[in-house]
Order: structure tokens, then sequence, then C-alpha cells
């Protein structure tokens, strides 16, 4: 009877790891590309125009004034 679970057992065990592989295996999800626009008169592709940068914002200290936190008492 032991002998008859301990097959069923490793059975259904060996079944699910083997369905766990499976689906592990498969291909990962491709990136996406954004669509290519040509230039009229050429055909060629154009080239994406260069984003100029931004400047940096000024940091802004978040931290209260002694004075403020204990007005607010």
């Amino acid at each position: 009877m032991a002998n008859l679970m301990k097959e069923l057992v490793s059975g259904v065990v060996e079944s699910v790891l083997k369905e766990i592989l499976k689906k592990a295996g498969g291909s990962p999800a491709t990136k996406r590309q954004k669509r290519q626009t040509r230039s009229a008169t050429t055909g060629r592709f154009k080239k994406a125009p260069a984003t100029k940068a931004k400047p940096a914002k000024k940091q802004v200290s978040r931290r209260k004034t002694a004075a403020s936190r204990s007005s607010s008492r």
C-alpha cells in the first residue's frame, strides 16, 4: 500500500516538474521598435532629430525650519 502511494506521488511530482520545465523554456518577449519614417524626396530613412538637453533644475531643500515645526503644535 505504501509502495503504491509512493509511486502515485512520484508520478504526479514528475509530471508537474516536466510541465514547469516545458513552460520555462519559452522565448522572451521581443522589444518593440518605432517605425522609421522615410524622406519624401530621397526615399531613405530619416535620422531622428537630436533632442536638446534641458538644464538641471536647482535642488530645493524640503526640510522645514525649526520655527515652522514648533508653530504647528
